[in-house]
């Protein structure tokens, strides 16, 4: 756990991550996503940070998984191993607290996003890419299905049709096509993706971290919803954050015709 898998940087109340196993264009092995896990806690619990960034070093976001990895290279005499214990170890936690951040989570797609790599990017709030950027659903081609959120993501994300046309046949989507689907939120000119991505984490990090987590968990939970328990479940939460700091600061700002400076988290 020596190497640093994981450059991290602190930019005003930005914490970026960036995947750094540049020279195997970011591919996830055990110890990566270990290190990748602990970086997002510790931003988690970091009352300082209002917003994660997302990249890879090098030209690449992440080829996904290593196939090389111990953890899930079959054995020289064939003998395979349990990927669903890599996936349960690994992949899970790190998805699952992607979704459960208490701050926003940007990723700034810097090249290609393949197999995990690619739900990886697509589990967070907001999803920039280059415009050399693609992405794959790799998983077909090694005789696998798409796992770290790529069920639940992709048909949410563009439609069965789609999803299943994406994940069966495993091209590469280029940045502009993703765009247009709904898949990711913009692309970006390559020179520029960095700088916009952190100038969107420095906007995010300024707004009411609170009410923005709670919007994200309101529309996940909206989708296994009924109507009139989407409309509940707002009612609910409105209330929380009408009792909150945010919330008084925004209204008194707004009629003093000045910048609010928001503090809840």
């Amino acid at each position: 756990m020596s190497e640093h898998l994981i450059q991290i940087e602190q930019r005003g109340a930005v914490r970026l991550l960036r995947l750094n196993r540049p020279e195997a264009l970011n591919a996830f092995t055990a110890a990566m996503l270990g290190q990748l896990r602990q970086a997002l806690e510790a931003a988690a619990l970091d009352g300082t940070v209002r917003c994660v960034l997302i990249t890879g070093a090098g030209r690449a976001f992440s080829a996904g998984q290593d196939l090389a990895d111990p953890h899930v290279a079959p054995s020289r005499e064939g003998a395979p191993k349990d990927i669903g214990y890599m996936l349960d170890h690994y992949y899970i936690p790190v998805a699952l607290r992607l979704r459960s951040m208490p701050v926003p989570v940007v990723a700034a797609v810097n090249g290609v996003a393949a197999g995990a790599g690619a739900n990886m990017a697509l589990g967070c709030d907001v999803v920039l890419a280059a415009e050399s950027a693609g992405f794959l659903q790799a998983f077909s081609k090694i005789g696998l299905i798409p796992d770290c959120g790529g069920t639940w993501l992709l048909p949410r994300l563009v439609g069965r049709a789609k999803a299943l046309e994406m994940a069966l046949l495993g091209d590469k989507l280029k940045a502009a096509d993703a765009a247009a689907l709904g898949l990711i939120s913009r692309v970006v000119a390559d020179a520029e993706l960095q700088d916009t991505a952190m100038a969107l984490a420095q906007k995010l990090a300024g707004m009411p971290i609170r009410a923005l987590v709670e919007t994200r968990r309101a529309l996940d939970e909206a989708l296994k919803l009924d109507y009139e328990s989407a409309l509940k479940r707002e009612a609910a939460l409105q209330s929380q954050l009408g009792f909150a700091y945010d919330y008084n600061e925004g209204v008194a700002a707004f009629l003093d015709k000045r910048q609010p400076e928001f503090k809840d988290r």
